[in-house]
């Protein structure tokens, strides 16, 4: 465990923003910058912390956090499908073959929870009993388990616009991807999230759901890119009580960053357009204007 003064002495030296211009063109996304030359994408994950597409500022130790858990996640998943890594040469840094992003985001859910305009108890709470074209039934409660797991795609917004909840069906009718692109990435997705399960089963939590980012290479075959089963794209929660917790009504202990999300929508937040809640705390602020929402594109 890390000690509190550490993290709090940690607190003005985060990795906020990177430039090496001789590493090649530079994309910068919420948490990551991606430099990009010769077939080959270096990835810094940075300390930044975002929530509804939006940047909030940074928090200590996080990129490598973040990075060396998608890192072994990576490693652990390859024998089932394949990804984009090259090598991981530092704790922040990850090099991965450049691929096409397919624009499509593909996200597993086996709970009816969340609070983000795109998540499924969202829709259900405001009436919808289809989503991403799976039926759900009448008298359920924020997170219930379903059924059985299932594959909630979602558009890729354009920079200032929101993702959108969408089916197989609107997907392909759309011309986003084809069927047969579609139907592989499905089943990669479906793998990799029942694998997942079962690891963190076997450590005590949940994996809830989960946002996966797949790629083509430049030979064509298709591959997980970016991150996997992090806290930034999963949600987690703890095992030994949430039965108990979900029927007293009370939210489910967590370990992700579902707590920033909850905090701002209580506040009545939910990205552009929304009413601004009062500012956020440091180390939630943006290191430079504190007290401000910073915009960002996404990815």
């Amino acid at each position: 465990m890390i000690s509190d003064d550490i993290i709090k002495a940690q607190l003005k030296k985060t990795l906020e923003k990177t430039s090496f211009s001789d590493l090649g063109a530079k994309y910068e996304g919420k948490v990551r910058d991606c430099y990009t030359r010769g077939g080959r994408r270096i990835i810094v994950v940075t300390d930044r912390i975002s929530a509804f597409d939006v940047v909030l500022g940074t928090i200590p130790f996080k990129g490598q956090v973040l990075n060396q858990i998608a890192a072994s996640w990576f490693e652990a998943t390859a024998p089932l499908t394949p990804n984009h890594v090259l090598e991981v040469p530092d704790p922040t840094v990850m090099v991965a073959t450049e691929c096409k992003l397919l624009p499509v985001e593909f996200v597993m859910r086996a709970y009816l929870t969340g609070v983000t305009t795109t998540s499924i108890w969202y829709h259900y709470e405001r009436g919808a009993r289809t989503f991403c074209g799976h039926k759900l039934p009448e008298g359920m409660r924020k997170n219930q388990k379903l059924e059985k797991a299932i594959l909630t795609p979602s558009t890729k917004a354009e920079k200032g616009d929101h993702d959108k909840s969408v089916s197989r069906e609107e997907i392909l009718a759309m011309g986003a991807l084809s069927a047969e692109d579609f139907d592989r990435a499905a089943a990669m997705c479906a793998r990799v999230f029942a694998f997942g399960q079962e690891l963190a089963a076997k450590r005590g939590l949940i994996l809830v759901d989960t946002k996966y980012e797949i790629g083509r290479r430049p030979d064509g075959t298709l591959c997980f890119i970016d991150e996997i089963h992090t806290p930034d794209s999963s949600r987690y929660w703890y095992a030994d009580d949430y039965q108990a917790r979900f029927d007293r009504r009370e939210e489910p202990r967590g370990l992700d960053k579902e707590y920033v999300r909850r905090t701002l929508a209580e506040q009545g937040y939910r990205g552009e357009g929304s009413r601004q809640p009062p500012a956020p705390r440091s180390p939630l602020g943006d290191p430079r204007r504190p007290g401000r929402l910073v915009s960002r594109p996404g990815r």
